[in-house]
């Protein structure tokens, strides 16, 4: 008897891959490539291959990460101030000099787009820290960010499917509605958000991967990382309120009924180290009160006009 397990599994991590040379583009093999994360400490190495090639997979996302490169008669290559994105393949290239030969300045350049590229797997949009905490949103939720995908449209619909056929994860783990009701993540029918804006890290959008370990979707893979601490103790403390006196009332000449509405966002973040570059904490806490009518309009009937009045009579 013959018993077959399927497992889908969610991006979570980043990876770095290039290219070792001499001046003479000629590929090292056995150079050293190590890379520092330097928020945690976090460390990473690899040997270069035959044809002088490197792969570090796993590797946390954000940054900035510290590479370096060196070889035996060599001199050794350092680069700093890289970032990686959720889902991506960075690509570092080093050529090294010989020792003997003195230089008083390397130039490495690159040519291409980070858009179009070979080591891309698929359409997708990575969204970063940076973008999460300068871009504006309304509802504080990631559907303010997933929406910079291009290929997303009104109510989570990606590439034309209904949202429902999306899959959503969180550091890997699927996040969807196991109801298959009306909203696609949990919490959706309230408005309520699944996870605190505050502690997510970044998000990637996937609409068309050809990697195998993202599968089970037709619409879009929303997959999202949680932030994690580092060596310095950061936190926030935040409050966010709104009630009907901040929204508008007419549409040009036409009265609006706003409701009663009320809604109120409060909480606090707070990370750092227990055990310096070894072992580190982050927590979230988040409530959200909200108050609303179920229904805007009202039934139709002598003396009651107005654009929210039904065309139904009541009694």
């Amino acid at each position: 008897m013959l018993t077959g397990i399927c497992l889908n599994a969610q991006i979570t991590t980043a990876s770095l891959t290039g290219k070792v040379t001499d001046n003479g583009k000629n590929p090292l093999f056995g150079a050293t490539v190590t890379a520092v994360h330097q928020p945690s400490g976090t460390f990473y190495g690899a040997t270069t291959r035959e044809n002088g090639r490197y792969t570090i997979s796993n590797m946390r996302v954000g940054g900035p990460y510290v590479i370096e490169v060196s070889y035996i008669g060599y001199n050794a290559y350092k680069s700093d101030g890289i970032m990686l994105s959720l889902g991506k393949k960075e690509v570092v290239d080093a050529i090294l000099n010989e020792t003997s030969q003195n230089l008083d300045e390397v130039v490495i350049s690159a040519v291409g787009s980070d858009l179009i590229n070979k080591d891309k797997t698929g359409a997708s949009t990575s969204i970063s820290r940076d973008q999460i905490s300068n871009l504006p949103t309304i509802s504080r939720s990631t559907t303010d960010y997933t929406r910079l995908n291009p290929m997303a449209a009104e109510g989570g619909s990606f590439g034309g499917r209904n949202d429902q056929f999306n899959n959503y994860s969180l550091n890997g783990t699927i996040f969807n509605n196991p109801f298959g009701l009306d909203a696609a993540t949990p919490g959706g029918q309230t408005d309520a958000q699944p996870i605190s804006l505050d502690a997510i890290d970044q998000i990637q959008v996937a609409i068309a991967p050809y990697d195998v370990t993202q599968s089970g979707f037709t619409g879009a893979s929303v997959n999202a990382v949680t932030k994690s601490g580092t060596n310095r103790f950061e936190g926030t403390l935040y409050g966010f309120f709104r009630n009907s006196n901040m929204i508008g009332g007419k549409v040009r000449d036409t009265e609006v009924n706003r409701g009663d509405v009320n809604n109120s966002q409060f909480g606090f973040a707070v990370g750092g180290p227990i055990i310096k570059d070894k072992l580190f904490f982050f927590a979230n806490l988040e409530i959200e009160k909200r108050s609303d009518l179920g229904s805007y309009f009202l039934p139709a009937g002598p003396g009651v006009s107005g654009s929210n009045v039904s065309r139904v009579f009541g009694i």
